[in-house]
């Protein structure tokens, strides 16, 4: 199977690979020139319904619910198996549809996937229910079942990984599962089709659908054979997405938007935390919803340290996603580049003062912006107060704890945040104030599948990771046998 080429871009359901049933395709682009590399199908409303149908029937014929734990672990085990087998296949398409560097590509999302499917593989055989003591003279126990058919939404940043966490969870706890993967970056989500079939999963198991939000997305919400969403993406998609599922009553997890603050105190080892400052802005060229693009610094150490990111971001490597020492590549689009410009032109009449980066680079045709550090702007800057997803980094000063505590909290989101600092007792202390679902000391984006993630507030409810996630994907049910 080419890494560009996965089943001329087709759709699979039920097993089958097919075109839409309208025929519709439409292109991807890689970021990195931006040229067309090739086109895959655009799934309609009929298409869809297939889809929910194939899982339907996978579903209610127990195929996939009626294994054991230990039998449905084993083959998703034999996934993470597939998934290192194939990494560099899987490293090239993430790198050619999103833009990331093949060096990152390999050592984060390839390789977090793999431990991803791997964790929920174990998870699988550990769904037990409980024995309940009461006073009745009867035998009480509680039993996990699954929900059924699962719609899993997945954005263009991290396509292989946040499938991964919706898709591993469904499986591991007997749903089925139908998959829509971002319009923009589908190549993955067709190659680990691929992959689960090899593995092993049954027909029906999971199902891929390639298309529009508008089209393909929205006919999956409204369905009415889809038992629950997992959705990752935009705040303001997310409500959308709630709102639809709520008039059907169907669960939603989602992961929704970040703006997340790293606060730097005075007796920080600066060194250790401008590595930690610069990961937190310019991984994924910004485009990560766990990012940190807000700096809160003690003022005793603000110019100091805006003098050391002024010297160190601009020798970040930024270029070609092929060559290994890239660190920083292309937006993962024409549109998501202009967003970038639009916000940073903003700051600039609000007073923004642009330490480094703050324009394009022109390279290869490709949707490059330079890491760009922002001081002078105040709290109530758009810059600021809202998600910027690119790699634009806003640096604010501080007095007091309570100062920098209320800064970090401003804003509507709450997914992540950072403290800086070798005061144990104070890192403890903060960590309990910040408003968000992570947070990271003396580092940034410290993952683990065993770790529950999500945000609070504007940032989305529900969480992936962790058997935490398991709860999100079964139903309990209560049994009671009369022993008189």
């Amino acid at each position: 199977m080419s890494p560009i080429e996965i089943e001329p871009g087709r759709l699979f359901v039920g097993g089958q690979w097919r075109e839409a049933a309208d025929g519709t395709r439409t292109e991807v682009v890689d970021p990195s020139r931006g040229v067309v590399v090739t086109t895959v199908a655009e799934a309609g409303a009929a298409d869809v319904d297939a889809a929910v149908r194939a899982a339907r029937e996978a579903f209610d014929g127990g195929t996939w619910s009626g294994l054991s734990g230990r039998e449905r672990g084993r083959i998703l085990h034999r996934v993470a198996e597939l998934i290192r087998e194939n990494a560099d296949e899987l490293a090239q398409l993430e790198s050619l549809d999103v833009g990331k560097p093949i060096s990152l590509c390999h050592a984060v999302d390839v390789t977090n996937a793999a431990n991803d499917y791997e964790y929920f593989a174990a998870r699988a055989h550990s769904l037990d229910g409980s024995v309940r003591n009461t006073p009745m003279n009867a035998l009480a126990y509680t039993k996990r079942e699954p929900l059924g058919v699962v719609a899993a939404i997945s954005p263009f940043n991290f396509p292989l990984i946040l499938a991964g966490s919706k898709i591993g969870p469904a499986l591991a706890a007997g749903n089925t599962v139908v998959h829509k993967p971002a319009d923009e970056t589908p190549l993955s989500a067709l190659y680990m089709a691929a992959l689960f079939q090899k593995a092993g999963v049954p027909d029906g198991v999971v199902n891929v659908v390639t298309g529009t939000g508008p089209v393909a997305g929205e006919a999956l919400l409204r369905h009415r054979g889809i038992d629950k969403v997992a959705f990752t993406g935009s705040t303001a998609t997310g409500r959308h997405v709630a709102a639809t599922a709520g008039e059907a009553l169907k669960p939603v997890t989602m992961e929704l938007g970040g703006n997340a603050a790293n606060i730097v105190f005075e007796d920080a080892d600066l060194q250790k935390a401008v590595g930690a400052i610069i990961k937190a802005f310019v991984f994924n060229t910004g485009q990560f919803c766990m990012g940190g693009p807000r700096l809160l610094v003690a003022r005793s150490v603000y110019s100091t340290l805006l003098g050391i990111l002024a010297d160190a971001v601009p020798g970040v490597p930024v270029g070609d996603p092929r060559d290994p020492g890239t660190v920083v590549g292309p937006m993962a689009g024409d549109k998501h580049l202009k967003k970038v410009e639009e916000y940073v032109d903003l700051a600039r009449k609000e007073g923004g003062r642009i330490v480094c980066g703050g324009e394009r680079l022109d390279l290869d045709g490709g949707f490059y912006y330079k890491p760009t550090v922002i001081a002078d702007l105040s709290n109530d800057s758009r810059v600021v107060q809202e998600e910027v997803f690119g790699p634009v980094l806003t640096v604010q000063p501080f007095d007091t704890e309570d100062e920098a505590v209320a800064l970090a909290n401003s804003t509507p989101y709450g997914l992540a945040s950072g403290v800086q600092t070798t005061n144990l007792a104070r890192a403890h202390r903060i960590a309990d104030r910040l408003q968000a679902g992570v947070v990271w000391i003396n580092d940034w984006a410290m993952l683990d599948p065993a770790m529950p993630f999500g945000g609070v507030k504007d940032s989305g409810y529900g969480r992936e990771y962790g058997p935490e996630a398991l709860d999100a994907y079964t139903k309990v049910k209560s049994v009671v046998v009369s022993l008189d």
